[in-house]
C-alpha cells in the first residue's frame, strides 16, 4: 500500500507540474534548440534547493541521499519537440486550457512526462525506498542525437532499471521496436532512351524493393510482432530521355527483440543486388524481462504490459527499462497537441504508486 503521506498534496503537485509545463510549451524547444527550456527545468530544480547538474541541453538531478549500496532507478524523459505540422488551429507555442486539456506544442510529448517525473522524484526522495534515484530531463531524442541522453549516461552512477516517462497512457510498455534506416542505390549504365542500350537502375532497383516488400523474417515477437520494413523514399534520373545509371532508395527497417541491427543489415546485404549503407546500428529494439520487479509491481497495481512500435531513448538504455508516461501516442506530432490534466494528475498518482516500497535487487 502507498503511505498515504505520499498521497498528501497531491493537487498542489498536479498544480506545480502543470504550472511548469504551461511555461515550457511557451519556450520554443526543437531537437538540438532545446537551451531555454534546459534553463527553466535546471531553475525550477534549484529553486526547489535541488542540485541540478547540466551538460549541454540535458539537465539531471541524482538522489541527494545517494548511497552505493542500494540499486539505482533513472527517470528520463525529453525536452526537445518535433516542428509543428500544419493544420494547428491554435498557437503552437502558447499553453491554451481547454477545461480538462492543455494545448501545445510537446505538451503531451513530451512535457506531460518531464513534469510528472520531477513531482515524483521530488517526493521520492524524501522518503526511505530501498533505491536510489536520478532524474534527467533529456535532449534530442526526437532525432536520436548523439548529444542527448546518451551522451550523459556515462556521467551518472550506476544505473540498475530505468522508467522512461513517454505518452503511453500510463500502461507499461515491457519491449519496444529498433529502427535501423537504410541508404540503397542500386547501378546501371546510362543510355539514349529511345534505343536498346544502357541498363536501367530503376529495373534492378524494383527487383530489391520487390524483396525487401515480401521478405518476411522468422522469429516473431509475441509483443512486437515481425521486423518490419517499408521503402519510403525512392530518387531517380535525370530527364526523360536518359537511362538512368543510378536509383536510389530509403529503408525504414523495424526490428523487434529478436535481431540486432547489424544481424539484420548483414542479412539484407546478402540478398538484394544493390549497394547497401546503414546510417547507424545503434537503435536495436529494446526488452525487460516480465518477471522483472517494476513490470510485476506495475501489473499488480492493474497496469497491462504491452510492446511499443515507436522508438524511444530506450533503446540507448544499457540495462533494463519501462516506458511508461501520462498521455496519448497517437497525438504526438500532430496539429493541436494536448495532454488532460486528470492524466498528470493520475500519473503522478500511479507512478508513487508502482514505486512506493518497490524492492529491485542490485
Amino acid at each position: 500500500m502507498v503511505k498515504q503521506a505520499l498521497m498528501d498534496n497531491i493537487d498542489k503537485k498536479t498544480k506545480d507540474a502543470v504550472y511548469l509545463l504551461t511555461r515550457m510549451i511557451e519556450i520554443p524547444s526543437f531537437s538540438r534548440e532545446e537551451s531555454a527550456v534546459a534553463d527553466l527545468v535546471f531553475d525550477t530544480l534549484q529553486k526547489d534547493g535541488l542540485e541540478p547538474k547540466r551538460r549541454g541541453n540535458n539537465v539531471w538531478c541524482v538522489d541527494p541521499h545517494y548511497d552505493a549500496q542500494k540499486p539505482t532507478i533513472l527517470f528520463d524523459a525529453h525536452l526537445d519537440t518535433v516542428k509543428p505540422v500544419s493544420g494547428w488551429t491554435r498557437e503552437p507555442f502558447r499553453a491554451t486550457v481547454e477545461g480538462d486539456c492543455i494545448f501545445g506544442l510537446g505538451s503531451n510529448d513530451d512535457g506531460a512526462s518531464v513534469v510528472s517525473l520531477m513531482q515524483v522524484y521530488k517526493t521520492l526522495i524524501d522518503t526511505c525506498q530501498s533505491y536510489n534515484l536520478v532524474y534527467s530531463a533529456s535532449c534530442e531524442e526526437e532525432v536520436s542525437g548523439k548529444d542527448g541522453l546518451e551522451s550523459v549516461l556515462p556521467l551518472f552512477p550506476p544505473i540498475h532499471v530505468g522508467l522512461v516517462g513517454e505518452p503511453t497512457e500510463m500502461q507499461p510498455a515491457i519491449a519496444e521496436k529498433g529502427l535501423m534506416v537504410l541508404d540503397v542505390i542500386a547501378h546501371g549504365r546510362a543510355g539514349h532512351a529511345a534505343r536498346d542500350e544502357g541498363d536501367n537502375a530503376i529495373y534492378r532497383a524494383l527487383e530489391d524493393i520487390s524483396w525487401i516488400r515480401d521478405y518476411c523474417f522468422s522469429q516473431v515477437s509475441p509483443l512486437l510482432g515481425s521486423v518490419k520494413m517499408t521503402v519510403t523514399e525512392v530518387h531517380a534520373g535525370t530527364q526523360h530521355n536518359v537511362i538512368p545509371d543510378q536509383c536510389s532508395f530509403v529503408v525504414d527497417v523495424r526490428s523487434n527483440e529478436f535481431y540486432s541491427n547489424k544481424d539484420l543489415y548483414d542479412y539484407i546485404c546478402l540478398h538484394v543486388s544493390s549497394e547497401v549503407k546503414a546510417r547507424s546500428f545503434r537503435l536495436n529494439s529494446s526488452c525487460i524481462d516480465m518477471g522483472h520487479p517494476l513490470v510485476l509491481k506495475a501489473m499488480e497495481i492493474g497496469r497491462v504490459p504491452f510492446g511499443s512500435p515507436t522508438l524511444s531513448n530506450q533503446a540507448l538504455l544499457p540495462f533494463p527499462s519501462m516506458k511508461m508516461g501520462p498521455g496519448c501516442s497517437s497525438r504526438s506530432h500532430t496539429a493541436d497537441e494536448y495532454v488532460r490534466i486528470s492524466e498528470i494528475d493520475q500519473a503522478i498518482r500511479l507512478y508513487l504508486e508502482l514505486l512506493d516500497g518497490l524492492k529491485l535487487e542490485k
